[in-house]
């Protein structure tokens, strides 16, 4: 089979490679179509060091090709979509409930090969199995549209509440929708206006970016008091979480998703003095369905999120691609 292999920073080649065959617990799925992130990107430029060689690919979307003989949650030709992170099971947080947390949690693409070949073996657990009329665009955010459906879920939104995202990648698209869904009044603040036109199509009542102005007047017009009730952050940078922290009312709620590695200044003085709670919220335990049956409903719009398209044999275009200011998901389709 074919697989591109990442040898080293940015060295990545396609290749002959042999076909996996599942062990006990383990299925094979053949992918039809695998999203490029930020997280591929950082992996392929050597950012993010990992062993190699090794095959990235994490947001997967495929059929079952075959299964272990212990395996009954999927069988051959089902469609599926692949939940990449799985934890050890074993530790006091796994057997706690938090699985998300596990020390020893590994990721498909990251720690084990992934999915940008043309199968790939995985746990059958990780095999959510979708609508036999789901094509691939519908599925292929299922991954990043669970994140945002547990950071949603951690902010508790209430119906008629006024929300605000940060950051309009494909987090924060995906996370208005979610909003939407729950029956929240949304603005989307963003650095630029790029993405402004898209997330007024997918259900901002108003936009912001945050070159033009302060984001705590436009929470402030937007709500009618002093901020909104919910902040939830997908940028991943140190400014993402200062204007969440603008944006919000005494007594409100932040949900920090992006991850920012370099040090974030936080204002704790405003934190307690306006009893501000802030939460974080890692990857997904069990959002997957949730997740699906968004995309099922029509509740939640991914194609709309896919800008650029490539063939597994133009990889290397793809994560150009994804550098490309303009760009939003990057699919690849086998």
């Amino acid at each position: 089979m074919k697989a591109a292999r990442l040898h080293g920073p940015r060295d990545l080649r396609l290749e002959s490679v042999r076909e996996p065959r599942p062990e006990p617990g383990e299925a094979i799925v053949r992918i039809t179509a695998a999203g490029l992130c930020g997280t591929d990107y950082e992996i392929w430029s050597g950012a993010r060091p990992v062993a190699y060689p090794r095959v990235m690919g994490h947001e997967l979307v495929g059929r079952v090709e075959a299964v272990a003989p212990d395996v009954t949650r999927v069988a051959p030709g089902d469609p599926v979509v692949v939940e990449p992170n799985y934890s050890c099971g074993r530790c006091p947080l796994c057997r706690e409930g938090n699985r998300n947390l596990c020390l020893s949690r590994t990721t498909i693409g990251i720690n084990v090969d992934g999915g940008f070949a043309e199968l790939v073996r995985v746990p059958a657990q990780c095999c959510w199995r979708a609508a036999a009329s789901a094509g691939s665009d519908a599925l292929l955010l299922a991954e990043p549209l669970a994140v945002v459906v547990r950071a949603v879920a951690r902010g508790a939104p209430k119906r008629g509440e006024t929300a605000a995202i940060v950051g309009a990648g494909t987090l924060g698209l995906l996370a208005l929708q979610v909003l939407r869904a729950r029956g929240a009044r949304v603005i989307v603040v963003s650095r630029s206006r790029r993405r402004f036109a898209l997330a007024s199509e997918l259900g901002a009542e108003i936009t912001h970016a945050t070159s033009e102005g302060q984001p705590a007047d436009a929470a402030r017009r937007f709500s009618g008091r002093e901020g909104v009730d919910l902040v939830v952050e997908t940028a991943g940078t140190p400014e993402a979480v200062s204007h969440a922290l603008e944006l919000v009312r005494p007594g409100g709620r932040i949900v920090l998703t992006g991850l920012p590695h370099e040090p974030t200044s936080v204002s704790f003085f405003s934190v307690v003095r306006r009893e501000v709670t802030l939460t974080g919220s890692m990857i997904y335990q069990d959002e997957f369905p949730e997740a699906l049956q968004l995309v099922d409903s029509g509740a939640v719009r991914t194609g709309p999120l896919i800008t650029h398209r490539f063939g597994l044999d133009r990889i290397g275009e793809a994560f150009a691609a994804h550098a490309d200011a303009n760009s939003i998901k990057v699919a690849l389709e086998l």
